[in-house]
Formats: C-alpha cells, sequence, structure tokens
C-alpha cells in the first residue's frame, strides 16, 4: 500500500470519526498560508511564511498534523566528483557534471559550488524513497569557512539554495530567475515553490576532510 494512499484512507476514516473536520491530504497543504494560532487537522501540513511576501526565502516554520508521515534525511554533504583536485581539498566537491572541467564562472564559490553538489545528493536521497524537493518542509544546514575566510559563506550558500527551493513566486505562479555568482539571474536548476523552515549554522569543521556543506532535511510522506 502507498504512502499516498494510506493518508487518504486516514482522511476518509477521520471523516467519519470527526464529522465537519476533515479535509483531504491534497487540500490540507496549501501552497502559501499565514501566520497566527491556527487549528491543524491531523492529516496537514501548514508552513506559516512571512506576510506580504511573494518570494520569501524560507518559512517561519510549518505546523505538521499528527497523522503526517515524516522522512528524515542523514546530514548529506557534497560528493568527491572532481577528482584531479587534492584529496581532501574543497575543489574535490566541485561536481563537474554541474561545472564542466571543474571550473567556476565568474563569482561562483567554492561554498555555492559545493552547495549545489550537496543538494543535489539531497534530491538523490528523497528520490531512493519516492520523494522530491517539494516534499521538503524542514533543514538544517552546516557551513565551514572557506580556506583563508574569516566566516562561513551564506551569501554563496542561499544562491545555491535559491537553485533549488524558493523560486516561484507564491503570488503569480512565475518562476523566479536566480543568479549563479556574478552572472545575471537565469532559471533556476530546479523549479520549486517550496520554502522550508531552515537553520543555518557556521561550525568549526565538518566530518570529511574539505566539505564546506553538509544539509539535512526532513520531508513529508504524502
Amino acid at each position: 500500500m502507498s504512502a499516498r494512499l494510506t493518508r487518504r484512507r486516514i482522511a476518509r476514516a477521520l471523516a467519519v470519526a470527526l464529522p465537519g473536520a476533515a479535509v483531504s491530504a491534497a487540500a490540507a497543504a496549501p501552497a502559501s498560508a499565514t501566520g497566527g494560532t491556527h487549528r491543524l487537522h491531523p492529516t496537514a501540513v501548514k508552513p506559516n511564511l512571512p506576510a506580504g511576501q511573494s518570494n520569501p526565502l524560507i518559512a517561519s516554520g510549518v505546523s505538521v498534523g499528527g497523522l503526517v508521515a515524516l522522512y528524515r534525511s542523514s546530514g548529506t554533504g557534497p560528493a568527491a566528483r572532481n577528482t584531479g583536485a587534492p584529496a581532501g581539498s574543497p575543489e574535490l566537491y566541485i561536481d563537474p557534471a554541474q561545472f564542466p572541467g571543474a571550473a567556476l564562472p565568474a563569482g561562483v564559490t567554492l561554498t555555492e559550488a559545493q552547495a549545489m553538489n550537496a543538494l543535489a545528493r539531497i534530491g538523490e536521497n528523497l528520490a531512493s524513497v519516492g520523494l522530491g524537493y517539494d516534499d521538503v518542509i524542514s533543514m538544517r544546514v552546516f557551513l565551514d569557512n572557506p580556506p583563508a575566510a574569516a566566516s562561513a559563506d551564506y551569501t554563496g550558500w542561499n544562491r545555491a539554495y535559491r537553485q533549488y527551493f524558493a523560486n516561484i513566486d507564491l503570488v503569480n505562479g512565475a518562476v523566479v530567475p536566480v543568479p549563479l555568482g556574478s552572472a545575471p539571474p537565469a532559471p533556476p536548476l530546479v523549479a520549486n515553490r517550496a520554502r522550508p523552515s531552515r537553520t543555518t549554522i557556521e561550525v568549526a569543521s565538518l566530518p570529511v576532510a574539505g566539505w564546506l556543506v553538509e544539509v539535512e532535511v526532513e520531508a513529508v510522506i504524502r
């Protein structure tokens, strides 16, 4: 029995047990939601989005009904795809499939390139259990300082994040172009309206030598 079918049956059962309170699993996950106190159906997923913004970066939080099934990924970093780079170097984690020859275009930072690699791996992780980027409701990010930098590269991380998340205007539904490095904004790698709640933490080191980025996500099994 599929997870989606299971949730539909739960919703139907609740409709009988709780007359007038039932909401379908699909309808319970609105594209946009406002903040404030709200009653939550047991199969609902309701993001709390910043008011007055058509293209916010993240949600302020996400309410999840008690009968919603969740998938939590392990921490995932970039894959060592640039085999010509020295072992343990940040450059080892530039993906030549994303950047031919592992050459970074103007303005693209090592953190940005590694983040795009790591988020692609997150996509593979989600796909392995039948989920996608649009199912993600929460994210935790760990950033290490690039070599010789005094602090983590939050700007590069956010550019990479917008390639996969929070790049559809919630008012008009249009895909919002995003920049890659210093290039003019262009269509994102993955058009996705999802805006997970998110925490980004600067750390002293990560578990794999050369990693600048590690990401874990929580996703809804619909």
